[in-house]
């Protein structure tokens, strides 16, 4: 093997990760900023096949469950060859699957681009993928806080995408809408050039550490782990379900839109989803400020606990569009903070050599909860009528999130204190 020159000791680290950090938030923006549209298609497109909720719940799910079950593989593999070729790869399905789904099709077909195609687009574009090469660029000292900032502009894509949908679906039908994002999407492939770590000239040889199969095994061993894996399984119920129902939810509730002062139709449920992605830059940011400071299980479960009560308040006070802005401002603060304090519990557990792989494995947990939040929702209204146990699971979640992360300690395996690292 040819090993690289070491790295000149005068050069900052901080300051030689910066165009990575760059590249890879623009990354999450536009991957997650895309993906947090979705729920803005539920009705057209439903409307436009005839089918019930069910059908486009079910591919958004399976898309969740995919991204989740493909994401230890990605992570693996970005582990062994560098982030950038594994997110070039992300790139080219997602585009894929975004132009296919304007394309009229079976309910079977459907599934197979929105679910499969950009299930596994997502799972080489996300933050797993991306995290694992941030961290492995940035000292220690600095991991929690680059990870925040990362996942802040990824909530501003969450935050600016929205209306950018909501205008394509209006002005030119929600085909050309899709079509649209394919084209932004594959903004993601010149993006990813960055963060290919094994052909850059100058870069840092990877960090030592046991091979996947040695850190599998660290993992399974760890009840930490699988309590973290357990609580981020509610994350993702949450934040899916929410996203992909609310626009519906508040349609039933006689507030799809509200007319302004000046006469102007005000669409709530985008302004919500994208208070719930402006607020999450503050969210997401202050996560990884403090997670660096703190015990970050200890802020998690401030943060499931917090969604509880929001959750709560929002379905038990009157629905108004001020009620539903001021839902999107509390969640907001929760919504994806839990993502940089996760994986660097990740970090701070095992190290940062395989931290895409077993980060991608945590993540699969988040895509489970998906999954069945994503499901359930359109399951349970199609049979009830009302999204209203569904809500009530979502708050009993909270507070199992709350206790599984309790009990968790930041205690790194015993390799990694033997060698006097830490996270």
């Amino acid at each position: 093997m040819t090993h690289r020159p070491a790295a000149d000791p005068q050069i900052d680290p901080w300051a030689a990760a910066k165009l990575l950090l760059i590249a890879g938030s623009l990354i999450l923006a536009l991957s997650l900023g895309m993906r947090h549209s979705f729920g803005l298609f539920l009705q057209p497109i439903s409307m436009a096949n005839g089918w019930g909720r069910e059908t486009f719940a079910f591919a958004m799910a399976l898309q969740n469950l995919l991204w989740g079950a493909s994401q230890p593989f990605a992570g693996a593999l970005a582990d062994r060859i560098g982030a950038g070729r594994v997110i070039l790869g992300g790139a080219v399905l997602y585009v894929a699957g975004l132009a296919l789904m304007a394309v009229p099709q079976p309910p079977g077909l459907f599934t197979l681009t929105a679910g499969v195609l950009i299930g596994l687009g997502l799972s080489g574009t996300t933050f797993p993928v991306v995290f694992g090469a941030i961290s492995r660029a940035v000292p220690p000292e600095k991991r929690s806080l680059a990870m925040g900032i990362s996942m802040a502009v990824g909530s501003f894509g969450q935050f600016a995408m929205l209306p950018l949908v909501l205008n394509l679906i209006e002005g030119t039908g929600w085909a050309m809408a899709l079509v649209v994002l394919a084209v932004i999407s594959a903004v993601i492939l010149p993006l990813s050039l960055p963060l290919m770590e094994r052909g850059s000239t100058g870069r840092p040889p990877p960090p030592a550490g046991p091979g996947a199969a040695e850190a599998l095994r660290e993992a399974a061993g760890s009840r930490d782990f699988w309590l973290l894996s357990l609580g981020f399984f509610v994350c993702g119920f949450q934040v899916v379900f929410i996203a992909l129902h609310l626009p519906a939810f508040l349609a039933d509730e006689g507030l799809a839109f509200v007319l302004a002062d000046d006469g102007n139709v005000v669409h709530v449920a985008t302004i919500v989803l994208a208070l719930i992605g402006l607020v999450n830059i503050l969210g997401t940011y202050c996560a990884g400020l403090w997670g660096g400071c703190h015990s970050k299980p200890a802020l998690l479960v401030w943060i499931y606990l917090g969604r509880g009560v929001a959750i709560a308040a929002f379905i038990l006070l009157p629905i108004s569009d001020v009620s539903a802005y001021a839902f999107g401002i509390v969640m907001g603060l929760f919504w994806l903070s839990t993502v940089p304090l996760t994986n660097g519990v990740v970090a701070s557990l095992f190290g940062v050599k395989n931290l895409s792989m077993l980060g991608g494995i945590v993540f699969f947990s988040h895509q489970l909860g998906s999954f069945l939040g994503g499901w359930m929702g359109g399951f349970v209204f199609d049979r009830t009528g009302s999204y209203d146990i569904v809500w009530w699971i979502a708050i009993l979640l909270s507070l199992v999130a709350a206790a599984l992360n309790l009990p968790i300690r930041e205690r790194p395996v015993a390799r990694l204190s033997a060698a006097g690292e830490t996270g």
